[in-house]
C-alpha cells in the first residue's frame, strides 16, 4: 500500500480519506500517527526536502498510510488528483519552518506557501473537503504588541531575509479567506507557535534542537543575541491535538486561531533548563542575533481556549525531559553507526 515513487494502490475499504501535505516533517509526522491511530486513511504528501527519512519509516506499513512523493509547487500527481472524491480533510504543512532552511531556498518556501497553497485549495474545493492551513507567528513579525492576539496586523519586514516565509504565510493566509469569502471552500488557518518534540531535524537550526544537541555532544552551547530574547514553546503531542480540535471544530473559518503555548520563556532561561537537564560541560557561548530576529514572543490563546476547548497540557519540564532523552537515543544510534563504519 505505501511506495516512496507515489506509484501505489490505494483501494481502502473505508472511502474517506485524509491528506496531510508536509506529512513527513516534524509535526506531519505526529499528525499522520495520531490519525491513524484513530483509524483514518492517511495520504502523506512529502518532497522530502527537510523532513526526516526516519520520520516516513515511522508511518510506512501502518495499516490505511498511503505515502506520494510531490512537491505541492507542481500540479498534484495523478495519484492524489484520482483520489478527490475520496478526500474529506487537507491539513496543508508543507513547507521548510526552520530559517536555515526556508532561507537555503527562499524562491521554493515562497512558492510552496502560495503556489502549493493554492494547489491545496483547489484540491479541498474539487472534493467538497475541510481545509487547513498551518499559518505560523511569523506573520507577526517582531511584534509591537504583547502577547500577540490574532487581531495584530504584525510587523514584518517584507524586504529581508525572512520575508520568504513571512510574508509567504500571510500570502497563503491571504488564499484561504478568500476561499472563505467566496464559500469555495470550508476552511480553518491555525498561527503556529514555537513547537517542540520529538522527531525534530538535530540540524533545523531551531532553538530547542540546537541547545539540546549541543549540550548532550558536550559542545559549547550557542545563544543568538544576549539571551533576553523570549519564545514560548509548545509540545507536538498539544499542537497535534489542537490541530485536530481545529479541523473537527464548527468555527466558520473567518477568523485565524493562535496556537501555542502562553507560557513565555527567554532563550538564556531554555538554555540553563536544558544545561541542567543534560548535565552538559561546555561552555555557552554568544553570537550576534540574526536578522528580524523576534525579541519576544508569546501568544494569546483566548480564541482556541474559548473556540476548540484547548490549551496545553505538557509542562516545558516535562516535555524538555522527553525531547532530551529522544535526542539521546537518537544521538547515541548515531554515534554507533558511525563506530561499525569505521570498523
Amino acid at each position: 500500500m505505501t511506495s516512496a515513487t507515489g506509484e501505489t494502490s490505494m483501494a481502502f475499504s473505508d472511502p474517506d480519506l485524509i491528506v496531510v501535505a508536509g506529512g513527513a516533517g516534524f509535526i506531519g509526522s505526529h499528525l499522520c500517527d495520531r490519525l491513524l491511530s484513530e483509524g483514518n486513511q492517511v495520504l502523506c504528501l512529502d518532497n522530502l526536502q527537510t523532513s526526516r527519512a526516519s520520520n516516513l519509516r515511522l508511518l510506512e506499513g501502518r495499516d490505511g498510510f498511503t505515502f506520494v512523493e510531490a512537491d505541492i509547487v507542481l500540479p498534484l500527481p495523478d495519484a492524489v488528483m484520482s483520489q478527490a472524491h475520496r478526500i474529506t480533510r487537507v491539513y496543508n504543512l508543507a513547507c521548510a519552518a526552520s530559517p536555515p532552511q526556508y532561507q537555503a531556498d527562499p524562491e521554493h518556501t515562497m512558492l510552496t506557501n502560495v503556489v502549493g497553497t493554492n494547489h491545496l485549495l483547489r484540491l479541498a474545493e474539487r472534493s467538497g473537503a475541510r481545509f487547513l492551513l498551518t499559518s505560523t507567528s511569523e506573520v507577526y513579525g517582531d511584534p509591537e504588541v504583547h502577547p500577540q492576539i490574532e487581531g495584530y496586523r504584525g510587523w514584518v519586514n517584507c524586504t529581508g531575509p525572512r520575508a520568504c516565509y513571512d510574508e509567504g504565510k500571510r500570502a497563503a493566509e491571504a488564499l484561504a479567506f478568500d476561499y472563505v469569502r467566496t464559500k469555495r471552500a470550508a476552511v480553518r488557518v491555525a498561527r503556529i507557535f514555537n513547537t517542540y518534540g520529538p522527531q525534530m531535524h538535530p540540524d533545523d537550526g531551531r532553538v530547542v534542537s540546537n541547545l539540546i544537541c549541543q549540550a548532550l555532544s558536550g559542545r559549547d552551547i550557542t545563544i543568538y543575541g544576549d539571551g533576553s530574547q523570549t519564545r514560548s514553546f509548545c509540545y507536538v503531542s498539544d499542537m497535534v491535538d489542537a490541530l485536530i480540535r481545529l479541523m473537527e471544530s464548527d468555527i466558520d473559518g473567518s477568523e485565524p486561531v493562535n496556537l501555542g503555548n502562553p507560557v513565555e520563556l527567554t532563550v538564556g532561561d531554555l538554555a540553563e533548563r536544558v544545561i541542567a537537564m543534560t548535565g552538559t560541560s561546555g561552555d555557552i557561548i554568544y553570537q550576534p542575533l540574526p536578522q528580524d530576529d523576534p525579541r519576544r514572543r508569546r501568544p494569546d490563546i483566548a480564541r482556541a481556549r474559548e473556540q476548540l476547548g484547548w490549551s496545553p497540557q505538557v509542562s516545558i519540564e516535562e516535555g524538555l525531559e522527553r525531547t532530551c532523552a529522544w535526542f539521546a537515543a537518537e544521538l547515541g544510534s548515531v554515534r554507533e553507526l558511525a563506530a561499525e563504519a569505521a570498523e
